[in-house]
């Protein structure tokens, strides 16, 4: 079920982290609307998806505030926009880029490996259970980032990449991970304009003109 994040102005679908990120990019009243575009913004989203991270990856970012989320903030929009592109090629998506300087395939490519610098390990501790935990160089909030590059290579070379779909509602420039076979749009909010709409259609069409 689709949530507005009360405090990151992001739609937050329960999809995977890449899929999430590339979802920071919204419309609104027929214009593309970009939660990440100020280092607010995306201290809100990584705040929103701490938790996750957190149970996912076993990376506690810390206090994500501004000041740690700037060094990263210009990196993270990037991964955005790399795979988004790369979403967009994995999928033949056929609506027009959502976002002012898509890369191209190769530069999101690079991007996205340049990245992805990020590997497991497994942590046991002597009064708890065995968990694995990812490791890399940087801060916490670099390596929340090297995580969703991570991911974002299983999620596109791992052994289901067809499942990943873009929402062809109207104005809709989202991506969903499609959970079930009968499953169309990214959220029931979209089922629901899908069906207006064609409800609409049928009950205005232009009558049609009829031969003498």
């Amino acid at each position: 079920m689709a949530t507005e994040g009360a405090t990151t102005g992001a739609t937050l679908l329960g999809e995977p982290l890449p899929v999430e990120l590339m979802n920071t990019v919204t419309m609104d009243r027929g214009r593309n609307y970009d939660a990440l575009d100020t280092d607010a913004g995306v201290t809100a989203w990584l705040c929103a998806v701490a938790g996750r991270i957190r149970t996912e990856a076993g990376i506690d970012a810390g206090a994500v505030d501004e000041d740690a989320v700037r060094p990263v903030a210009g990196t993270l929009r990037a991964l955005r926009d790399a795979l988004r592109r790369l979403a967009a090629e994995a999928t033949r998506d056929p609506r027009p880029p959502a976002t002012a300087a898509e890369p191209a395939l190769p530069e999101a490519i690079s991007t996205l490996n340049a990245l992805a610098q990020t590997w497991p390990e497994l942590v046991w501790p002597a009064d708890g259970a065995p968990a694995r935990v990812y490791r890399g160089s940087g801060t916490a909030t670099d390596l929340a980032v090297r995580f969703i590059a991570h991911q974002a290579v299983g999620l596109f070379a791992g052994p289901d990449p067809e499942r990943l779909h873009p929402c062809l509602a109207p104005n809709c420039p989202l991506f969903f991970v499609k959970t079930h076979a009968r499953r169309e749009w990214c959220s029931p909010v979209c089922g629901n304009r899908v069906r207006v709409a064609r409800h609409y259609r049928r009950h205005h069409a232009a009558p049609e003109h009829r031969g003498s």
